[in-house]
């Protein structure tokens, strides 16, 4: 069943909800610019095109963007988009790709580079309108009103401010997920675990995102007894989305933050490097939200204790079992990646604002600690 939330911005859920995007991008003029994943496969590309030309619009693609291409990426579509007087970005493809998209959007009506961006240079309340169809589902900033881009030149990560009324619409096609299979599935299933609980946790959380959040805990742990056979990209679709919305109302933690450093700084992917942290701020959370903690333990199957901290501590036993059934490892030592490489790129995770919402006291040795722990 589709679900369609209309609220700023619209959000459609639901198999083959792509043909949708004619419909969205013709409320904002006539040529669509096409930022697209170079890893999608040109029969999908194919078709967004062709759906957009059907609705009576004009399609320019740029379809360069890798998963490991620098945030500059962005100038070029800007240059493009520019050129063809385009009236609205559509960002198509994995997380690279909705980040260097989505920062076009913020630089083509200012003409100003990724670099003036990263820099901090304000906008003036101008922005292309963007949507958002993502082909790997929503991650912990996709709603809030700042985002986390890698800067090339130090390979350290910043935050960017993300303007009111930046997103036209995020579409949400299942049917587009349904190539994340075996290990992979596995990783994004832990991954957006990770990210309900941190919200989930965090020292912001309310009423609205607990409720969102305990919706999204509770689909991703059936999904992850499901097993890797067991991918359902429907459920999948809506549990990284209620995750995505629920760190929107409440507040990503440091784990968001340390992900994206040491993807910026390693070969690691973000949700290998989420699922090595998973364990480790677990034991934090375990101290600091024992409540919450002792619920998550019950979801992934763990019996109820005498006591809500006895429950609480099973929940470290419950998700390495978790991780052990899912055959995703916690473990990034065999990358042999020196700890003085990461040191300032964590020092960077933890300075930025949100990390403050944590429920725990995030210290410089604290980050430290658990870079040591995962490496």
């Amino acid at each position: 069943m589709d679900i369609s939330f209309k609220f700023d911005p619209e959000v459609i859920i639901g198999a083959d909800t792509l043909s949708m995007a004619g419909t969205v991008a013709s409320r904002h003029g006539s040529r669509i610019m096409v930022a697209a994943d170079h890893g999608l496969d040109s029969q999908t590309v194919n078709r967004l095109k062709n759906i957009l030309e059907d609705s009576m619009l004009e399609a320019i693609v740029f379809d360069g963007i890798e998963e490991k291409s620098p945030v500059e990426m962005a100038d070029n579509i800007v240059e493009l988009a520019c050129a063809a007087h385009c009236d609205a970005i559509i960002g198509f493809g994995g997380h690279n790709a909705q980040i260097v998209s989505r920062m076009a959007a913020i630089m083509a009506p200012m003409r100003i580079s990724s670099f003036e961006l990263l820099d901090g240079r304000v906008f003036h309340g101008k922005i292309m309108p963007f949507i958002s169809i993502p082909t790997e589902g929503t991650d912990a900033l996709s709603f809030t009103d700042h985002f986390i881009a890698s800067d090339p030149r130090s390979r350290l990560i910043k935050s960017i401010p993300s303007p009111a009324g930046l997103y036209s619409a995020v579409i949400l096609d299942s049917s587009l997920f349904k190539f994340i299979t075996g290990n992979a599935a596995a990783a994004y299933i832990v991954a957006g675990l990770f990210t309900a609980l941190e919200a989930y946790c965090s020292a912001k959380t309310n009423f609205l995102s607990d409720s969102v959040l305990e919706r999204s805990l509770t689909l991703f742990a059936k999904l992850a007894r499901s097993g890797n056979a067991g991918f359902n990209a429907d459920s999948f679709a809506q549990a990284i989305f209620l995750a995505s919305f629920g760190t929107a109302v409440s507040s990503p933690g440091i784990g968001a933050a340390l992900s994206a450093a040491i993807t910026a700084r390693t070969p690691i992917s973000k949700q290998i490097a989420s699922a090595a942290l998973f364990p480790i701020i677990s034991q934090r959370l375990i101290a600091s939200r024992p409540e919450k903690m002792a619920r998550l333990a019950n979801l992934l199957g763990a019996p109820k204790a005498a006591s809500v901290a006895e429950t609480a501590n099973s929940a470290a036993d419950a998700i390495q079992r978790t991780l052990a059934s899912l055959s995703v490892s916690p473990n990034l030592k065999e990358y042999n990646i020196p700890l003085d490489r990461l040191t300032a790129a964590a020092e960077t995770a933890r300075n930025l604002d949100f990390v403050s919402n944590s429920p725990w006291s995030v210290s410089e040795e604290e980050v430290f600690n658990i870079l040591k722990e995962v490496f």
